[in-house]
Order: C-alpha cells, then sequence, then structure tokens
C-alpha cells in the first residue's frame, strides 16, 4: 500500500469536501488519504470498454454505470473507507448521494503490476463485504485476463484468460467477450 499523504486524521466530511473538485482522487482508509496513480492509455480503454457495454445493456433499466470519478463507501468495523473502482454499476435506489455509491452491485478494477495485489488483496477483502455487490472482476491491463468473484459462487475465483471467452456478469445479466473487454489495446502487441 501507498504511504498516507498526510499524516494527521482527516474526517470524511473534510475527504469529501477535498474530494470535490480536486484535481487528484485519493482512497480514504479510517481517517488517512492515499493519492491514486494516473492510468495508462490501456487501463482507459479497458474501462470504457467495460462501462460503454454495461451502459448500452442497462439502457432503460433502473441501474446506473460510473467510470472511475465516483467513489464506493464501505463501513467496517466502525472504519469509514472510500475508494474509486475502475466501473461501478449501482441499481439500488437507497444510493442518493452524488460522490459515491453505498449499494453497489458490480465493481471492476482494471489492474496493473503496482496495484494487483491492493486489487485481489485488501479491496476484494472489503468490497466482498457490501451487502448489495453480485460480481468483482479484476481485469489486467498487460494482458487479456479476467478474474471474476461471484456472490453466488462464494467469491471463488473465476479466471478467463483466451480472448474468445465471454465474461458474463450475472448480476445485471451481461456477457462480454475477452476479445470485447480488449478491443483496442491489444493491436500492435506482439
Amino acid at each position: 500500500m501507498q504511504a498516507a499523504l498526510k499524516r494527521e486524521w482527516v474526517s470524511v466530511a473534510d475527504y469529501l469536501a477535498g474530494e470535490e473538485g480536486g484535481e487528484t482522487k485519493h482512497d480514504y482508509l479510517g481517517g488517512w488519504i492515499y493519492a491514486m496513480a494516473g492510468a495508462t492509455t490501456a487501463h482507459n480503454l479497458i474501462a470504457m470498454n467495460l462501462a460503454f457495454a454495461a451502459r448500452s445493456h442497462l439502457k432503460g433499466r433502473p441501474c446506473r454505470v460510473f467510470l472511475s470519478d465516483v467513489k464506493v463507501r464501505l463501513q467496517i468495523a466502525g472504519e469509514h473507507i472510500f475508494y474509486y473502482p475502475d466501473v461501478m454499476v449501482g441499481c439500488d435506489p437507497r444510493d442518493t448521494h452524488s460522490q459515491y455509491l453505498r449499494y453497489p452491485k458490480v465493481l471492476v478494477e482494471v489492474s496493473s503490476e503496482s496495484t494487483e495485489r491492493l486489487d485481489r488483496g485488501e479491496k476484494r477483502l472489503h468490497y466482498q463485504t457490501v451487502e448489495t455487490l453480485e460480481d468483482y472482476a479484476i481485469v489486467a491491463q498487460d494482458r487479456p485476463e479476467v478474474t471474476l468473484f461471484r456472490r453466488g459462487n462464494n467469491w471463488t475465483p473465476e479466471r478467463f484468460a483466451q480472448l474468445d471467452q465471454d465474461v458474463v456478469l450475472t448480476s445485471i445479466g451481461l456477457s462480454l467477450s475477452l476479445s470485447a473487454i480488449y478491443e483496442g489495446v491489444l493491436q500492435g502487441r506482439a
């Protein structure tokens, strides 16, 4: 994990006020804020491919799709935690805050070499505490690989690494091939 950006404790209200309109995004873990790394073009394309497919699939339904500028808010053992998932789908009418969701149905992290351990460890464990979460996907940005964790499968990881394989987000009924997820990313790679 990265070192805390500030050495003094920050309240949730001060954190949210600082994030609104701020140029740099920060995760928040129990009063400590952590600056997020910038994204690559591959990261951005993968996240957009997933978000656009989900948005198109869910058109006319009460679900909303968000890219990495909206946070998920968790509370674990009395501590407030905020992360910025790369893609998030929320369908719960209780989610009315303009900066975050508490009740997401799908969370996706596009993982790099520097974030993979955090995405597979701490974030996975924290995300699995969300009562409404059904699907959590970790999408590698440096190779065609998706690891999917489903509540309905007791969070057992399912790995997809062939471009003709379909990843199915059962909670929203979306089936998407790895080739569609990585469209525009893998061209020109040896």
